[in-house]
């Protein structure tokens, strides 16, 4: 591997780290990092274009070979972190314009942090990504759908806006990151390694860019807000990790609905609440995506501990992602 490739390594390996440190920064040094705010859907289309990228064919064709356990990874991630989040807005009797940021988080699709949580809490991988793909691409649908019908009673929600928005910075993109793979090949291949860097860069300027236009909300109402994430990404990986338990998954499959029902793609519910609402309704959003690399590497420790017979785990994983022991 080449220096730019270990690099890459070492930032994807660090990304919570990265994300936690540039939000404290840009939140005591706004006016560094306020400039970026006007570049947030271009960063996240040059994240999707990598996502597509990374994207193989075998990725699609796990939906045909297992349609069971992904469908349903895909549905609960639909209906578990909305109906959270619905639930502790009410709750917490949040103002409308952090009530539609909540809301908004809990309807975008799983994040591609929640593959390598996955991996490390030695989950079954493969369901994880072709998971989040199939999510990533039913969300020019579903999550303006959703935030019309769980939102709209605190602020007005344009459908078709959200839908054009999610088209243009995220379906486009990762088209166009396949058609590139189909296109170029080997050469892909080679710039792959170097994607985790790119990505980090992105995900921690959309942070930066939604914490330093916002310091004085945070400082208002950050813990409350905070509170309010934490429980919504928590409730997440352990309602996802129950459901997996009821419907009788393999433990593997239970440690990846846990994980990609709890986080979520926190860059675009950013990305659309500052849009489509106001930079408030981004903070929640800002805020998920820096808890959320937190508690990924905590639970997936944990899993990773976490067996049948409840001793130490001592499995590998294969090739095709899936884990045995």
């Amino acid at each position: 591997m080449n220096a730019a490739g270990k690099l890459s390594q070492f930032v994807g390996n660090t990304f919570g780290i990265w994300v936690i440190l540039f939000a404290v920064v840009s939140f005591m040094f706004p006016e560094g990092f306020m400039w970026i705010g006007g570049y947030i859907n271009l960063l996240l289309g040059i994240i999707m274009f990598g996502m597509g990228l990374t994207l193989k064919l075998e990725d699609f064709k796990r939906v045909l070979k297992v349609p069971k356990t992904v469908l349903v990874t895909v549905l609960l991630q639909y209906t578990i972190m909305p109906l959270v989040a619905l639930g502790l807005v009410f709750l917490f009797q949040l103002p409308p314009e952090l009530a539609v940021g909540v809301i908004l988080v809990g309807c975008t699709p799983g994040g591609t942090s929640s593959n390598v949580m996955t991996f490390l809490a030695k989950g079954n991988t493969a369901l994880s990504v072709t998971a989040t793909a199939v999510s990533t691409l039913l969300a020019p649908i579903l999550t303006p759908a959703l935030t019309l019908l769980l939102a709209s009673a605190w602020l007005p929600v344009s459908f078709m806006d959200m839908f054009m928005t999610i088209l243009q910075i995220v379906l486009v993109p990762i088209a166009l990151g396949l058609v590139a793979r189909y296109l170029l090949g080997d050469y892909v291949e080679k710039g792959i390694q170097v994607l985790p860097l790119v990505s980090v860069i992105g995900i921690v300027g959309v942070v930066a860019a939604v914490v330093s236009g916002n310091t004085e909300a945070i400082v208002q109402s950050g813990l409350l807000i905070f509170a309010v994430v934490i429980l919504h990404n928590l409730l997440g990986y352990l309602i996802g990790f129950i459901m997996g338990r009821v419907l009788r998954f393999d433990l593997s499959d239970q440690k990846a609905v846990s994980i990609e029902v709890g986080m979520q793609n926190s860059g675009l519910a950013a990305a659309l609440s500052a849009a489509h609402f106001s930079p408030l309704s981004a903070v929640p959003a800002a805020l998920f995506s820096v808890w959320h690399n937190i508690s990924g590497s905590l639970i997936a420790t944990l899993l990773s501990k976490k067996t049948d017979s409840g001793k130490i785990d001592k499995t590998t994983e294969t090739d095709d992602g899936s884990v045995q022991v």
